[in-house]
């Protein structure tokens, strides 16, 4: 159905899209339901230009005759047996609404006509090809409808009779067959072209009704290639039988060629003319004025016989018009041309032969088109007129109608022109930037909670012995050997360090001690003293952690607010931190304090003295208290006046001389 929709959308005409909303709106007015049918659904499918529409009505159509003629409708004809209005509509719309029936034959040529359905009345066509309806309702606009798989032809290009009997009931599908077979170019079905054959051999076509003898003789002028068609049709022999005075020889082969171009380049500059009237004067220029009234008595539409009778009268008032000084300009003159009556305009270039009139048809044909190259689309892309403005068409227009007036021959003024339809610029996309977070920060948000919580809660040796961590990780504090060799003092450098007035280095965590340190009773009074020295931290609450996951808890040693250790390669500065969760320090404290690994190394002499208690405390081990040995110096910037800690070591001894290798320490 989306299809179909396109379709009408786009493959009509405007003038023909015009015509269709009227029918339905008078449908409406009725109550009644109408389908396109007919050729116009064959040609939307395959492709070829629609020429005429046929509208199928429920009901009886010769009650839409007054609505309609209130809608802009013509009366062209009428058929009160098959219930059948002949309209044109502006624009030289030709459409056929007939009632829906169906047929009976009781003897050839003779048909009787009932009121059915849509259904029945599909069924009762000729070719498959035209038994296909496409629903024009609210509910179902564009739902085909195709009981005989036409589609199904149209994709063969073949043409296939709906009644194995259709040749013999009905004489003028002979004609019919030889004229799609020309017009479309395709073929007849096997079985089709077998049955054309008998009936023609047999003469049914002498059956043939006057009704179809009428519409056959008018659809030849109706037809694109009239001429074509024409002899294609005297070739079967069934002008012998339609009109035999009529044949080829009476028609003006090279003035209907000039006139079908004609045609086609006023449909490039939109205007849509109707060749129908102007061709039947070519088709019939050798026949006598006899026949030629004769012929116009046939036609079954009287209204095309009155507009085949005013070309002429067309013709010379358009000139006047076209000539007149409300219409000397370019433009107007292109606006009357483009707004007349199509078929006055193309009988008039085609007939009349005065310069000045010939010199505007040359002018609206060949020189005016020239400008729309133009028109700056590049500018106006820059000033954002795009297609999708509404007022993008007419904006279009107006500046090719200045062109062919000879303004906006600069930039400066075409950019003037344009100004007043330039939409304004769009307002600046908001950029909105995330606070940039410390590298700290950042870096505490990292640390997974489950396994803070198993970390917390697991006391396995196993836990113990990787607390040491990477060397990599931003927060182990690991201090590197040379510097431990340079910061543990020897027995003679004792009194100088500690006359220096170095502070020492802050202690390290006792909630992350080993089991044999937590055991111990110096490491006990280290972290009584650290308890008391910092202050507590907030506690904050933890993630509950499911049974699942934790492992059983082990006792764990006294936990205390502890800085982390500084490390001894680089100097650093103690800043106020903000205050971290329990959680936190207890995962920095876990990685800082495996620290005292490589801190503490077994001494390569017999003759150094075992660490002190602030020392042990310092490293992380339980120092003997039988050896006590001076505390480290620190790295940070000595103070005015030696100061101690409240755990400080016993007084040392006198300075004494430095050793050799002192000097190049310092250097």
């Amino acid at each position: 159905m989306p299809d179909y929709i396109y379709l009408l959308e786009n493959r009509l005409s405007p003038d023909q899209r015009n015509a269709l909303s009227r029918l339905r709106e008078a449908a409406r007015e009725a109550g009644t339901i109408l389908f396109l049918t007919g050729d116009a659904v064959r040609d939307l499918t395959s492709g070829h230009a629609v020429r005429e529409l046929e509208v199928s009505v429920h009901g009886n159509a010769l009650k839409l005759k007054k609505p309609l003629e209130k809608l802009g409708a013509k009366v062209w004809g009428e058929d009160e047996a098959s219930r059948s209005l002949y309209l044109c509509f502006p624009g030289t719309v030709r459409v056929d609404v007939i009632s829906t029936h169906r047929v009976e034959y009781p003897k050839p040529g003779k048909a009787v006509f009932h009121p059915s359905s849509i259904h029945e009345d599909l069924r009762r066509r000729d070719f498959t090809v035209n038994a296909m309806a496409i629903s024009l309702n609210e509910g179902s606009f564009g739902l085909l409808m195709d009981p005989l798989n036409g589609a199904a032809d149209i994709e063969m290009r073949s043409l296939r009779l709906v009644s194995n009997y259709g040749f013999l009931e009905d004489p003028s599908l002979l004609i019919r067959a030889t004229r799609y077979k020309t017009r479309l170019g395709w073929e007849l079905d096997p079985k089709t072209q077998i049955r054309y054959e008998n009936a023609k051999n047999e003469g049914v076509i002498e059956f043939l009704s006057a009704h179809a003898r009428s519409r056959e003789l008018e659809q030849i002028g109706h037809e694109e290639e009239g001429l074509r068609v024409l002899r294609a049709l005297q070739a079967e022999s069934w002008m012998s039988v339609l009109f035999p005075a009529w044949t080829p020889a009476k028609a003006d082969e090279a003035k209907l060629h000039a006139l079908h171009d004609l045609a086609v380049d006023l449909l490039v500059q939109g205007v849509h003319a109707d060749t129908s009237a102007a061709q039947m004067v070519l088709l019939t220029v050798g026949l006598s004025s006899k026949d030629i009234s004769a012929l116009k008595k046939l036609m079954l539409r009287p209204g095309f016989v009155e507009e085949w009778d005013s070309l002429d009268n067309l013709a010379s008032g358009f000139s006047k018009v076209l000539l007149s000084k409300p219409y000397s300009t370019p433009s107007e003159a292109y606006k009357l041309l483009t707004s007349y009556d199509p078929e006055a305009i193309l009988w008039l270039g085609f007939t009349s032969k005065a310069a000045a009139v010939q010199d505007r048809y040359n002018l609206f044909l060949k020189v005016w088109p020239q400008a729309r190259q133009s028109i700056p689309h590049v500018l106006m892309q820059e000033m954002r007129i795009t297609p999708e403005l509404p007022i993008y068409n007419d904006l279009i227009h107006q500046i090719f109608l200045q062109l062919i007036d000879g303004k906006l021959t600069t930039p400066e003024e075409m950019r003037a022109f344009l100004e007043p339809h330039s939409p304004p610029p769009p307002p600046p996309q908001i950029t909105i930037k995330r606070p940039r977070a410390k590298r700290g920060a950042e870096k505490i948000k990292v640390v997974d909670d489950d396994e803070d919580a198993d970390d917390n809660l697991s006391g396995d040796d196993d836990d113990l012995d990787d607390m040491g961590g990477d060397d990599d990780d931003d927060f182990s504090l690991s201090i590197p050997k040379s510097d431990l060799d340079s910061g543990i003092p020897d027995e003679a450098d004792n009194g100088d360090d500690d006359l220096d007035g170095d502070e020492p280095e802050p202690h390290p965590p006792a909630s992350k001690l080993s089991k044999k340190a937590a055991a111990s009773p110096v490491a006990a009074k280290a972290a009584e003293r650290t308890k008391a020295v910092e202050p507590a931290a907030k506690p904050t609450p933890q993630k509950p952690v499911s049974p699942e996951k934790s492992s059983p808890p082990a006792p764990k040693a006294p936990a205390a607010k502890a800085r982390p250790e500084p490390s001894a390669a680089k100097k650093i500065v103690p800043v106020a931190k903000p205050a971290k969760s329990a959680k936190v320090e207890a995962k920095l404290a876990s990685k800082a304090a495996p620290a005292s690994k490589h801190l503490v190394k077994p001494p390569s002499k017999p003759t150094v003295k075992p660490l002190s208690k602030p020392v042990a405390k310092h490293l992380g081990k339980p120092a003997k208290p039988t050896k006590p040995v001076k505390p480290a110096p620190s790295k940070s910037k000595p103070t005015a006046k030696p100061t101690k800690s409240s755990h400080a070591a016993k007084p040392s001894k006198p300075a004494a001389k430095k050793p050799a290798h002192k000097p190049s320490k310092r250097r």
